[in-house]
């Protein structure tokens, strides 16, 4: 009942859209943000472990698939799950430090919750894929569109109502 109680009187609002390392609790350029429970990479399905490469390319600390695993192999990069850190994991991907991401304020309860933007479909970094045309999109995304993004949200004074949104989608 409380449970039910909280989502019903929960306010949502897209806030901003700013860099991870800057709101997420525990950021920092080494981690990475995964859907799902704790899980060493070993054990990651291929598109995870596609994402994991790609995360690390796109943030620029490996040129390469075989840097980046070697980089998770010798321990240098740390996996933690999203929900630990007040995120939403996108599908098989991760958010890394420097991912543009959405901040959503409760403001009923006071609480924030992170998502990294969504890539659109075809080949994206959330199924795994981490060609040099995902990364170009990645950060054409995190370069152009959140910038452009983060300015029109700063020129609203309150934000965008997720809930209103959701309600006006369901009667859709």
């Amino acid at each position: 009942t409380t449970a039910v109680e909280r989502m019903m009187s929960a306010r949502p609002i897209l806030t901003r859209v700013t860099t991870a390392r800057d709101v997420i609790c525990g950021m920092k350029d080494n981690l990475l943000l995964h859907a799902g429970p704790p899980i060493d990479c070993e054990q990651m399905s291929g598109p995870m472990r596609g994402a994991v490469i790609g995360g690390l390319i796109f943030e620029g600390l490996a040129k390469d698939e075989a840097a980046a695993v070697g980089m998770v192999k010798a321990g240098e990069i740390e996996f933690s799950p999203c929900h630990e850190h007040s995120s939403v994991g996108p599908m098989a991907g991760v958010i890394t430090a420097s991912m543009k991401v959405y901040e959503v304020e409760n403001v009923t309860h006071g609480n924030k919750a992170y998502c990294n933007l969504n890539e659109g479909y075809g080949k994206v970094l959330r199924y795994g894929a981490y060609s040099d045309e995902v990364i170009a999109k990645l950060r054409w995304m995190n370069n152009v569109m959140g910038p452009i993004m983060a300015d029109a949200l700063a020129a609203r004074e309150n934000g965008i109502d997720i809930r209103a949104l959701l309600a006006e989608s369901l009667h859709m």
